[in-house]
């Protein structure tokens, strides 16, 4: 028995850091569509109330919360893949301990 394929969840995982990456440097490309509405909405209406010479402080932290729900869900599917991963390879080491132990012996 060989190696486990954990090829797909290995580009997976791989795919998902690096959209971890995006949001951190607040790239758009990773977000949902909700999100990137959400993201416009608080940039529109903090642009228009510093416009017109008021605070954009609650734009502004309703930007940041977005940033960090998406960072949360990202690091959520992130810590998911791995378990996965992990599951498969215990998995495969299992069986192949089993399968040794029952040998011809």
């Amino acid at each position: 028995m060989g190696k486990p394929n954990t090829r797909r969840l290995d580009k997976e995982i791989q795919r998902t850091q690096r959209k971890i990456e995006a949001v951190q440097n607040e790239e758009m490309w990773p977000l949902t569509g909700q999100e990137r509405r959400q993201v416009a909405r608080a940039m529109i209406g903090g642009s228009y109330r510093v416009a017109r010479g008021r605070s954009g402080d609650r734009a502004e932290r309703a930007l940041e919360n977005v940033w960090n729900a998406v960072n949360t869900r990202l690091t959520a599917e992130l810590t998911a893949l791995q378990m996965e991963r992990q599951r498969i390879v215990t998995e495969a080491a299992t069986d192949k301990a089993a399968k040794k132990s029952s040998g011809r012996w």
